[in-house]
């Protein structure tokens, strides 16, 4: 049987507190969180504000790091990767859809998507034919060229969900990925 995509186990997360008068206190944001996602499986995770969901996105991600307990993508375990090899994993395993967005202001849609390919040692003219074959899979043919400034809250969503899929990544992290979205785009 082929590894888990994902293992997080036992994993707690606390965030250093300063109260008035210089008191110390931590936040316990990920107390004992442990899960295992498998090739092909599609996994929610809801809860209230503030219940650690987008800390524990970060740090499947590779955007952060436990404070103790172990993550793994694949066989790799992700504490225990230097930074350079951290960068390595989020370019090359994993796609992101960010809550708000993160588009860079001046590049194109097209250009947007392409960034991560770039990135991960494409051509330039690859990544480009790549990226607007995904912005097409995602009904946005028509904007290839316009700027985040440019597009409604929605279609800047579907830039990131294009970005996220045009390295076709096994696992790609959304966080409220189809939160500015009407019912009908969100379905399809």
């Amino acid at each position: 049987m082929d590894p888990p995509l994902v293992n997080v186990t036992d994993v707690v997360k606390t965030f250093p507190l300063r109260r008035r008068g210089g008191e110390r206190q931590e936040v316990r944001a990920l107390d004992g969180v442990s899960l295992t996602v498998r090739r092909g499986e599609y996994l929610s995770i809801m809860g209230p504000s503030g219940s650690g969901k987008s800390t524990l996105f970060n740090i499947i991600g590779a955007l952060d790091v436990p404070t103790s307990g172990d993550v793994r993508i694949g066989d790799l375990s992700l504490p225990t990767l230097s930074s350079r090899q951290l960068a390595y994993v989020r370019g090359h395993h994993l796609g992101y859809i960010f809550q708000a967005y993160n588009l860079i202001a001046s590049l194109t849609a097209v250009r947007n998507v392409a960034l991560p390919r770039i990135f991960a040692g494409h051509s330039p003219q690859d990544a480009e034919r790549v990226a607007t074959a995904k912005l097409e899979q995602v009904g946005l043919g028509h904007r290839l060229t316009h700027r985040p400034g440019e597009l409604s809250g929605g279609e800047q969503q579907r830039v990131a969900l294009a970005r996220a899929l045009v390295l076709s990544p096994p696992l790609i992290l959304a966080d409220e990925p189809t939160g500015n979205l009407d019912t009908a785009t969100s379905d399809a």
